[in-house]
């Protein structure tokens, strides 16, 4: 008997947070299989996610992308990502999770997230950092371990301290992250692109045009498709159907939501015309791979 419909579970920094904790923009600790929260899988989340693992095994599931875990480590995730952990009783690393706002707090690069090349991926695969150097697996650890002792302190910790810390173990990881050479380009296009990606996060379930958005950055339609595909390799426009795509796979293989209402969701005209647009791009109707996933 089928279940009614539900959405996909999202889960905000709280979630995860005691009632004690001091803030709820961030939280770092130990990361073992004691740790356990009432928390459904598959779901998503609204903040990023940094998992480093130094022992066990196991599988990741990023968005339908099934990964070995195989320590030492480490895993990324951004708002919006749908995932799943199979992990084994031995499992043994750090986990760091924050806001955007905590972040970039007094940051004077308000998109300086979308640099790292593990965050806001638009390859549609997010595969985990392999700590090949011994040297970067002894620092990253210290500095979770710094981290936790921050956090731990009796008087107040301080936030700036451990923004420096995340910093650390971002730059650290988007230095041995392999990426293209386009990936790494800068100047003001980079800071074009960036505001791009975050409208389409924040908008991508209101089947904005490409116009649409062009319009909300200040630039012409031809402006925005040239910067972006300098910068990425893609169009504009090939971006927004990949992360609709996306959205709609996610939507048909972790809830039980009917096709009609999640073209509904995803404001699409009528559910014929979605249908068609799923079947132009995948080769499958939305029942058919919805069927096929779970064979």
């Amino acid at each position: 008997m089928k279940q009614p419909a539900e959405q996909l579970p999202v889960y905000s920094l709280h979630n995860f947070s005691s009632p004690e904790r001091k803030s709820q923009q961030f939280q770092v600790e130990v990361f073992d299989a004691h740790r356990h929260f009432s928390v459904k899988y598959p779901h998503r989340h609204d903040f990023f996610e940094v998992l480093y693992l130094q022992k066990g095994s196991g599988f990741h599931v990023i968005d339908g992308n099934k990964y070995e875990i195989k320590p030492p480590c480490v895993f990324f995730m951004s708002p919006g990502q749908a995932h799943k952990l199979e992990l084994s009783n031995d499992i043994e690393g750090y986990i760091f999770i924050f806001t955007a706002d905590f972040y970039l707090l007094n940051r004077s690069n308000q998109n300086s997230l979308i640099e790292f090349p593990f965050f806001y991926t638009i390859h549609q695969d997010n595969p985990p950092l392999p700590l090949e150097n011994e040297s970067d697996v002894r620092f990253l650890e210290s500095l979770f371990r710094q981290s936790i002792a921050e956090t731990g302190q009796t008087g107040d910790y301080t936030p700036e301290m451990l923004r420096s810390i995340l910093d650390l173990i971002l730059t650290t990881c988007a230095a041995r992250y392999r990426v293209t050479a386009n990936m790494l380009n800068k100047g003001k296009g980079q800071m074009l692109v960036k505001r791009f990606f975050h409208l389409l996060e924040e908008n991508h379930h209101k089947n904005l045009s490409l116009s649409d958005y062009s319009g909300m950055i200040g630039v012409t339609p031809n402006h925005l498709t040239q910067t972006v595909k300098l910068l990425t390799g893609k169009t504009s426009s090939q971006i927004i159907k990949a992360k609709q795509l996306m959205e709609i796979k996610r939507l048909l293989v972790h809830t039980n939501l009917s096709v009609s209402e999640i073209a509904n969701q995803l404001n699409f005209e009528d559910q014929s015309y979605f249908t068609k647009f799923f079947k132009r791009e995948t080769g499958t109707t939305p029942i058919q791979y919805r069927t096929e996933t779970f064979r």
